[in-house]
């Protein structure tokens, strides 16, 4: 996302990995869960402090939904694959 957005994208999402792993390791630090990037400005920023939030939820119904998706793709290559066999024999090649 950050290379979409004319932004260092190695150095910021360093600092990203940084800022998450001090708050999974560091206690007193806990707080950087939060942080995230803020693409406007070019650096990482607090989201829970402004409302930013991305939950979950969406993230696994956009999953379940492209996935039966591409499940009913593969379903309608199945039947078009699975059509009727033309009869062989049908023109006076009768076995006698």
């Amino acid at each position: 996302m950050s290379v979409n957005a004319a932004q260092d994208a190695t150095e910021l999402v360093a600092k990203l990995r940084a800022y998450h792993n001090a708050s999974q390791t560091q206690k007193d630090k806990e707080q950087l869960k939060w942080f995230g990037l803020d693409l406007h400005a070019g650096k990482v920023r607090d989201c829970k402090s402004v409302g930013v939030f991305e939950p979950a939820i969406s993230k696994i119904k956009s999953l379940k939904y492209a996935t039966e998706a591409a499940i009913t793709i593969l379903r309608i290559d199945d039947m078009i694959k699975l059509d009727k066999e033309q009869k062989k024999g049908g023109h006076g090649d009768e076995c006698m």
